[in-house]
């Protein structure tokens, strides 16, 4: 009987260890990460995006590079402490830099705008001469067909 709970006495042991070496290693990245991240990460990102207008903070194409940087700042730090990444400290990071800077920004990531007129005009200017001809069709036709009963 000794020999049987062994084994199962040795796996539970094993894996108790593993899960206390995962919660040391993930508590050792909670706010020595996070100041890292702050200090090293956020300060080059500010940086980039004072250089940019405040209206080309919702383009894209203008901001993909600094954020691809902090993005990787953020992972390149984690590996350098010995830290899960993405973790939870990365999502709560990003978090406040999207509610700072990307608050005000469509989902898609573009500026809304209105079509040029070119494009626009036809949508507006097609339906209103439709209805117009629809109208008058009706009319010629109620008219037309007043004398034969």
């Amino acid at each position: 009987m000794a020999s049987e709970t062994t084994p199962v006495l040795s796996k539970q042991v094993l894996l108790w260890l593993v899960v206390a070496c995962q919660s040391v290693s993930v508590m050792a990245c909670g706010g020595t990460y996070e100041y890292a991240i702050e200090e090293f990460c956020l300060g080059k990102f500010r940086l980039d995006m004072e250089e940019l207008d405040q209206h080309h903070w919702c383009s894209w194409e203008d901001t993909v590079e600094p954020y691809g940087e902090l993005t990787n700042c953020t992972y390149l730090i984690a590996l350098k402490m010995d830290c899960f990444w993405p973790n939870r400290q990365v999502d709560e990071f990003f978090i406040r830099i999207h509610k700072h800077y990307f608050y005000d920004c469509s989902l898609s990531g573009r500026q809304l705008r209105d079509p040029p007129n070119r494009i626009l005009g036809p949508f507006i200017v097609v339906p209103i001469l439709v209805t117009l001809l629809m109208t008058a069709l009706v009319v010629w036709r109620s008219k037309r067909s007043e004398g034969i009963v």
